[in-house]
């Protein structure tokens, strides 16, 4: 029996940028997490200890800085790409680079240079360079959306461990993950993502829910709908199960108004809409 190595990559995970452009009195924060990881023609470090080939991490974290100094950071789709071409292009040993950023959005309190950390989700994206291709994977986390009513579930299955009962009328609630993945990696990101952020929640309002399953499609197909430029959508629902709290001990009825917002565990659905002639991309989600 042969011993071998298998697929493998190294880089520097969560650096924390903080980039302030400064337009007279007038400034600008963009705020992100970026991780790096490369790989390609590294086995000799992991079989003989030589480190010939390899970029140390700390180098991977400079870059970070040096670009967000340099090139400045406009949407994090670009600033991925203009990170991913440098790390293939200028290391031979480097076949493939990933890089996969996190923003944390800040609004403007009043006058030019106050701001308050925006508490809604977290922008994302995921670019992918090497051999002779290159994917941007753009998304958002932590979206929280509830639908006070307009959602079903019954019908399902049962077996002698099931108690839960059908219902009519609930509460839906998640916290949605997206990925939309891009047909090319020349895009109006700024716009496409408004676009299909506002696809996502018109779809969750509009849709009269049997299942978190049904309301999943109807999220993805709207964005591919609605938006050319995008062949591929993954979403991530958590339930975040509302339960009716039993007032009949203190002689009350509860008529779906006060509800038991639970933590865990939960339901978590997760799937993917795409289009038919979808590019294949077989590293866009990895």
């Amino acid at each position: 029996m042969a011993i071998v190595l298998g697929p493998n990559r190294y880089g520097k995970a969560e650096t924390r940028v903080v980039r302030v452009t400064r337009d007279g009195g007038t400034h600008r924060i963009k705020d992100l997490n970026v991780s790096v990881a490369l790989s390609g023609a590294m086995d000799e470090v992991h079989l003989t200890g030589d480190n010939a080939a390899v970029l140390p991490t700390d180098t991977q974290k400079n870059t970070v800085y040096a670009f967000a100094g340099k090139h400045g950071i406009g949407t994090i789709e670009d600033f991925g790409l203009l990170l991913a071409r440098h790390f293939v292009d200028s290391r031979q040993a480097v076949a493939h680079a990933r890089v996969e950023i996190r923003e944390y959005g800040w609004r403007r309190i009043t006058g030019g240079h106050s701001f308050v950390r925006d508490g809604g989700e977290v922008r994302t994206a995921l670019v992918h360079c090497g051999a002779g291709a290159e994917s941007v994977v753009s998304g958002l986390t932590d979206l929280v959306v509830l639908n006070s009513t307009g959602s079903e579930f019954h019908g399902f299955a049962r077996d002698e461990y099931t108690t839960l009962e059908p219902t009519d009328d609930r509460i839906l609630a998640t916290a949605v993950t997206a990925q939309w993945r891009h047909r090319s990696t020349a895009g109006a990101w700024d716009d496409s993502y408004a676009a299909a952020r506002d696809g996502l929640l018109r779809a969750f309002a509009e849709t009269h829910s049997l299942s978190l399953q049904q309301t999943l499609y109807q999220m993805g197909r709207r964005v591919l709908d609605e938006r050319t430029e995008i062949c591929e959508v993954r979403l991530s629902l958590p339930n975040k199960h509302h339960f009716l709290v039993d007032l009949e001990p203190f002689g009350m009825d509860n008529d779906n108004e006060v509800y038991l917002a639970a933590d865990r565990p939960y339901g978590l659905i997760e799937g993917t809409v795409l289009t038919d002639d979808a590019p294949a991309a077989p590293a866009a989600f990895d």
